[in-house]
């Protein structure tokens, strides 16, 4: 079974894919500048995790950039890849150390896993590229 292209895709399906890019990358965007500005609730939940302040802005950056790359065609698989990955962290820590809900991240790293499905065909055509 091949791929199918979003643009190739029904037009509902588009719409879909980018409204949810649209809502992720507006949710990851607001976390990731609260980070990289030290709002104290952030500062407070990364003491708590005890790898350092310089853990929060290093997550802040990896928000933020997986964000834009949700709203640029051809990136937008390996934002939500990239997002996706981070949100396994973050349940993880949610669970074992934070030992809070990690409902939030749950959402967040589905919602991504959806539009990494969405945009398969984008991740196929990079993998292509890499291997020559």
């Amino acid at each position: 079974m091949s791929a199918t292209s979003i643009q190739s895709a029904r037009p509902s399906r588009r719409i879909g894919a980018w409204t949810l890019q649209g809502i992720l990358a507006a949710a990851f965007l607001a976390a990731g500048v609260a980070k990289l500005a030290g709002a104290p609730f952030m500062v407070d939940i990364f003491e708590q995790i005890g790898l350092g302040q310089g853990f929060r802005i290093v997550t802040g950056v990896v928000e933020v950039a997986g964000a834009v790359a949700l709203l640029f065609p051809g990136l937008a698989s390996i934002g939500a890849l990239w997002l996706g990955g981070t949100m396994v962290g973050a349940v993880a820590t949610h669970l074992f150390v934070l030992h809070s809900s990690p409902a939030p991240a749950i959402v967040l790293g589905v919602l991504n896993a959806v539009v990494v499905y969405l945009r398969r065909d984008e991740l196929v055509a990079l993998l292509q590229r890499i291997k020559g």
